[in-house]
Parts: structure tokens; C-alpha cells; sequence
């Protein structure tokens, strides 16, 4: 069984197959391009669906029967995937790099601190009710990530004579930071699951296209130069930067409201 439903009515580029096989339903992204001569199935890690990339002039009768006769390999690879961690009670994820512990303090007063024990452990400890868990550890993620963001791009920003420009944070799923042709700054609040080199390095990315709106040689080199880590982050983001996306909750209705400051 195959069912198509538009995601944007007024776009006829963009929809939503959900295929059904063996007992699962695979969400499959539709994307008409212009320059597609073909269709183009892949799966995408981030979001944990699967995208089809199709010619301007295909039907979409056409592009249904094309998914539904790769709904295996779909689901084969989408279960490859690594498994999604919530951050619920006895969870691990990583915090600037270094495993992290959820630990529900039911009967502490306060929302959420982060401490270690005897063992060195760290643990981020989360008060009140159990249901609420899951939505103020994303919350104080979120709240540290804007916080490092904003201080790192002020210090950036600072070495190559620009005014501290306007930063927003979003759950992208394409890239981990982004330049306006504004001047605006957006970034990924998982950065801060990252080692904070990482995050250093992606603060002095976008500072550096306030300079140069492009990659050319003399962006690369004023990166470099501001920030020597480039280099070792620009590795550690092609190695490790999809793991981050397996970490919390991930709404189906796109890129959460930016948070701006």
C-alpha cells in the first residue's frame, strides 16, 4: 500500500510518499528538479528518511511505483542507521565531546545542573516530573550551545574587525552553519554534542564569510588563520558529524523555531 500526500500545496516540486513493507512505514521525500534526467533514491541519515529525486516531467504515478519497488532496500538501509538515543533516564550522549549521562533527580529542586561522582562520571541530572525529561535536556543543550555560539563568533568576529552579527539557532538537517547575504549567522544547536574545537571551528567558518561570501582560497586562509583547528574539525565534522543527528527528538514538521539572540 502506497499513499501520497503534498507537502507544500502550493509547490508541485515537493511531496511525501509513505511506503509500507514487511509491517514498517519509510517516509520518502519528493524533490522534482530540473536538471534530473533520472530518478535518484537516497537514503539521508539526519532525518532518517529516504529522498527521491525525480525529473520536472515525471508523474508522480511514476515516481510511487519507482519507491514502492525499492521499499526493501529502503528499509534495509534505514535499519542500518544507527540506533536513535532520546534523552530519557540512563541515556549517554555526548557533551562537547564527552559522554554524558541522563540522570532523573526526581526529588531535587532545581531543572537541570551537570556534575560528576566519585567515578568521574558526568552526569546531567534533570529534576521533575519524568514526562518533562526529554524536552529540558534539549532545552539546556540548546541554552549551552547558544551561549558557546555566541561567545566564540564575538571573539571571531572581534580578530577580523566585524560588528557582532545577529545569530539564530535551528535543528538543521543540511548543514551545520549557514551565512545570510545579510550578514545573519544560524547554526545547528548539536554543536554542542561536539568536541568545542568543532564548535570553535564552525563559529569561525561563518565569521569568515562576513569577509568572504564563498570558499575561495582567501576564505580558507583567513579560517585558517583565525582558527588553526580548521583543518582537524573540518575531519572530525566528515567522520563523526552525522552520529550527532541520532541524538533527542526530531520533529516531522521541519527545522524547529530559531531561537534568536
Amino acid at each position: 500500500m502506497r499513499l501520497f500526500r503534498s507537502t507544500d500545496d502550493a509547490s508541485p516540486k515537493s511531496g511525501v510518499i509513505e511506503l509500507r513493507h514487511d509491517g514498517e512505514t519509510y517516509r520518502v521525500q519528493l524533490r522534482r528538479v530540473d536538471t534530473a534526467r533520472r530518478f535518484i533514491l537516497r537514503v539521508r541519515g539526519a532525518t532518517r528518511d529516504a529522498v527521491l529525486t525525480m525529473p520536472r516531467r515525471a508523474s508522480l504515478k511514476d515516481a510511487a511505483e519507482f519507491a514502492e519497488r525499492n521499499a526493501a532496500w529502503v528499509g534495509v538501509r534505514l535499519r542500518k542507521l544507527p540506533q536513535q538515543v532520546r534523552f530519557v533516564d540512563g541515556a549517554s550522549f555526548p557533551l562537547r565531546g564527552a559522554q554524558t549521562r541522563v540522570v532523573h533527580a526526581a526529588g531535587s529542586r532545581g531543572v537541570v545542573w551537570l556534575a560528576g561522582d566519585e567515578q568521574d562520571e558526568r552526569k546531567l541530572y534533570v529534576a521533575g516530573d519524568v514526562a518533562h525529561i526529554e524536552r529540558r535536556v534539549q532545552d539546556w543543550l540548546k541554552a549551552q550551545a547558544r551561549a558557546e555560539l555566541a561567545a566564540a563568533v564575538r571573539r571571531y568576529a572581534e580578530k577580523i574587525g566585524k560588528p557582532m552579527p545577529s545569530i539564530s539557532l535551528k535543528d538543521t538537517t543540511t548543514r551545520w552553519g549557514s551565512c545570510s547575504a545579510t550578514g545573519a549567522l544560524n547554526f545547528s544547536w548539536r554543536l554542542i554534542l561536539a568536541p568545542s574545537d568543532v564548535l570553535a571551528y564552525l563559529a569561525a567558518h561563518e565569521v569568515c564569510h562576513l569577509a568572504h561570501m564563498n570558499h575561495s582560497a582567501r576564505f580558507w586562509k583567513l579560517c585558517r588563520t583565525i582558527c588553526p583547528e580548521t583543518d582537524q574539525a573540518e575531519n572530525w565534522l566528515k567522520a563523526h558529524g552525522l552520529d550527532l543527528y541520532r541524538y533527542g527528538a526530531k520533529g516531522r514538521g521541519g527545522p524547529a523555531k530559531p531561537a534568536t539572540f
